[in-house]
C-alpha cells in the first residue's frame, strides 16, 4: 500500500500538543478559495508544463508522466507557481514501512505525528496502518481533516487515533459551498460525533475580512456546540500563498485584530471560554 505526500514537516509545534512530525497527503475533495497549499487539492495530470518552466531539470516527461528528482530539487516553487490544475509534481510515492522509517528518525524529538493535506483522510486505509505501527513506538496520532468523510465509517482507524483536529469553514451551508464549492452538513455531523466520542482535539475556523456577518454566525454556532469541551482556534486570514481566485475575493490583507478579537468575544458571549487567536 503505498500513498501520495506531498511533504513531510519532521518537527511542528502548531499542528496539534507538544513537537510533532507533520506529513502532508495530497488530494482533497474541498477547493478552499483560501487555501494556503492549493497545490495539495489535486493530482498532477502530467500536463508537462512544470517542465518547461523548473530552472535546474528537477522535472522530466518519462512516458508521458512528469518524474520529479528530489536530488537536483532546490525547491523554489517554480512548478507549482506554473501549475495551472492545483496539483504538484513534488509528491512521493510512500509505503507505510517507508514513513515510520521517517517516523523512526525522529522519534526522540517528538510527541507524535499529525496527518494533514490535502485531505488526509482521502487515505484512509493507508492512516489505519501508519497509526498502529506509530503507536508500536509509544507515539500519539492526530487526524487533522475538513470534516468531509463520515468518521463514524472508520472506527477501526477512531481506536487507535487520539484525536481530529477539525475545521470548520462555516455554519451557514450556502457560504460554506460558496468557499469549497461542497456543502457541510458531514462537517456539522462530524464535529457533534466527535465532541460525544471524546476525539475532538481542537476546532479551527479562518476569520475573514469583509464577512463580518458569516464570521459571527460560524464561531455562534460553533461555540454554542462546543461550549469549552476543547480548544476552538480562530485562524487569522492571511493571503500569503493563497491562489488568484481567492485573493480576488478576500484581498491581499490580513484579517484585522479588531474582527479577531470581535469573534473571541462572540465565543465568550456562547459558551465557550477555550477560544484562541493565532
Amino acid at each position: 500500500m503505498k500513498a501520495a505526500v506531498n511533504k513531510i514537516i519532521s518537527f511542528s509545534n502548531v499542528d496539534g500538543p507538544g513537537n510533532r512530525c507533520s506529513i502532508f497527503f495530497q488530494s482533497c475533495p474541498f477547493r478552499c478559495l483560501y487555501c494556503h497549499n492549493p497545490e495539495t487539492i489535486n493530482m498532477c495530470v502530467n500536463c508537462g508544463e512544470c517542465v518547461k518552466t523548473c530552472p535546474v531539470q528537477a522535472l522530466q516527461m518519462v512516458d508521458g508522466k512528469v518524474v520529479w528528482d528530489k536530488k537536483l530539487c532546490v525547491e523554489c516553487d517554480t512548478c507549482i507557481k506554473t501549475c495551472k490544475h492545483l496539483a504538484s509534481p513534488r509528491i512521493s510515492w510512500m509505503s507505510v514501512e517507508d514513513v515510520v522509517e521517517h517516523i523512526k528518525s525522529i522519534k526522540p524529538f517528538i510527541r507524535g505525528i499529525t496527518v494533514s493535506g490535502g485531505e488526509c483522510m482521502n487515505h484512509a486505509d493507508f492512516l489505519l496502518e501508519l497509526f498502529k505501527e506509530t503507536k508500536k513506538l509509544g507515539l500519539t496520532c492526530l487526524i487533522d481533516s475538513n470534516g468531509y468523510y463520515d468518521f463514524e465509517d472508520y472506527p477501526e482507524l477512531m481506536a487507535v487515533c487520539d484525536g481530529v483536529m477539525l475545521d470548520v469553514k462555516a455554519i451557514s451551508d450556502d457560504f460554506h459551498y460558496f468557499v469549497t464549492e461542497q456543502h457541510n452538513a458531514m462537517v456539522l455531523k462530524n464535529l457533534r460525533t466527535l465532541l460525544a466520542m471524546h476525539k475532538l482535539e481542537e476546532v479551527r475556523t479562518v476569520v475573514l475580512p469583509g464577512y463580518e456577518d458569516e464570521n459571527t454566525k460560524t464561531v455562534t454556532g460553533v461555540s454554542e456546540i462546543i461550549k469549552s469541551e476543547c480548544r476552538y482556534k480562530l485562524l487569522k486570514y492571511r493571503y500569503f500563498g493563497v491562489r488568484d481566485a481567492g485573493v480576488k475575493i478576500f484581498g491581499e490583507s490580513i484579517v484585522s485584530h479588531d474582527e479577531l478579537v470581535r469573534c473571541q468575544k462572540i465565543c465568550e458571549e456562547h459558551g465557550c471560554s477555550t477560544s484562541v487567536i493565532i
